[in-house]
């Protein structure tokens, strides 16, 4: 048994993580002192990102403020980002936000959970894809998009602006849509829109019947598929595998994201693309009282894809365990389910579900993403 005050530190304020400050403020034992690590004041929904591109919401309607969920769990709130772990020790290296007083460079903890969402990593971007990291407008971080979304539109009124979203999986191709609803809304008409898919079909995760319903709507709305790779990106350009530049005032990047580069020499157990590797209790594989949920995690024992869909659902399921693991009780393991509904914005107004074989398509599912996006964003709120 413990004894005294034990400290859990909590990084990052994903989904996961929303859902363990809610369950904190029901019940958090007195002997447990709890500290939220993140650099903004809010966690921007990442579901809804594509709603406010189309101009369906407002920044402020996809985000939720974390002041409230702090203060009523009773948790310690810094504002700065992990910049490295040592395990071993149980310490986590901290920058603080820039012009904030009193956040120390170290933080200790007995119980450590991680949440801290996608990351691009700039430097194996630019390996990847010279020029991405000075010339292109990537969707992570999602904070960084959102304020520089507004000026894409401001030039879009001024000139036909020429458009390319790299990366043609689900994020890309809802970006895709909403970008081209947007500006053909309020921009210059002799606007032009490109998918750039790295070299696969659309959407290569979704079934052959899924990819032929999103081809169709790309195909309606005039958005030309490259099926090529991207090689890199300079001033007014994209180019291809194929040799070929595809002119492009605006260069969008919806691509995989990256582990974050700190969980490097962390001494924590990483699965090969270098993020957590957690078991069925979402709990470190060489430290048991490491925890991890989100993308910043891969599950050893039954991989799944990076969606919104298991981040949320891994919350309740965490928070348990964090309770279990702080009192010495058993941990209870979460099967991530084998098929969730996937609902595919088209823009604004029209959407393609998804669930497992079966997939369907209209108003109706994009009037249910909305419903769904909405009350998670409400459920945080303060009443």
């Amino acid at each position: 048994m413990h004894h005294g005050i034990q400290k859990l530190l909590l990084l990052g304020a994903g989904h996961a993580h929303l859902h363990v400050l809610a369950s904190l403020a029901r019940q958090r034992p007195a002997d447990l002192d709890v500290t939220l690590l993140t650099p903004y004041p809010h966690q921007t929904y990442s579901g809804m990102t594509p709603g406010f591109v189309a101009g369906h919401y407002s920044e402020d309607e996809g985000r939720i403020a974390l002041e409230p969920l702090v203060r009523a769990a009773g948790v310690r709130w810094m504002q700065g980002r992990c910049t490295g772990i040592d395990a071993g020790a149980r310490t986590v290296q901290v920058s603080a936000a820039q012009g904030t007083a009193g956040v120390p460079a170290t933080l200790g903890y007995h119980l450590l959970s991680i949440d801290t969402g996608a990351a691009l990593d700039r430097a194996r971007l630019e390996t990847e894809m010279p020029g991405a990291a000075t010339h292109a407008l990537a969707i992570r971080p999602i904070e960084a998009f959102t304020a520089l979304w507004p000026q894409v539109m401001a030039m879009a009124r001024r000139q036909p602006v020429s458009l390319a979203v790299v990366g043609a999986g689900a994020g890309g191709v809802e970006l895709v849509f909403a970008a081209e609803q947007a500006i053909r809304r309020n921009g210059q008409q002799g606007a032009s829109f490109t998918l750039v898919t790295g070299g696969q079909e659309v959407l290569a995760d979704y079934s052959p019947g899924v990819q032929r319903r999103v081809l169709h709507q790309l195909k309606r709305r005039g958005i030309t598929v490259l099926r090529e790779a991207c090689t890199g990106i300079s001033e007014g350009e994209v180019h291809l595998g194929n040799g070929a530049r595809l002119a492009c005032d605006v260069p969008l990047l919806a691509i995989g994201t990256h582990a974050p580069a700190w969980l490097q020499g962390s001494g924590l157990a990483l699965s090969d693309g270098g993020h957590v590797l957690v078991n069925a209790c979402q709990q470190s594989t060489s430290h048991p009282e490491v925890f991890a949920a989100g993308d910043v995690c891969t599950r050893a024992d039954e991989p799944h894809a990076r969606s919104g869909v298991y981040a949320v659902r891994a919350g309740p399921p965490l928070a348990h365990n964090l309770l279990a693991a702080h009192k010495g009780q058993p941990l209870k393991p979460h099967m991530p389910p084998r098929h969730t509904l996937n609902l595919l914005s088209c823009g604004t107004g029209h959407a393609i579900a998804t669930y497992g074989p079966l997939h369907a398509e209209g108003a109706w599912a994009w009037w249910w993403k909305n419903r769904i996006d909405q009350a998670f964003v409400t459920r945080y709120r303060p009443r």
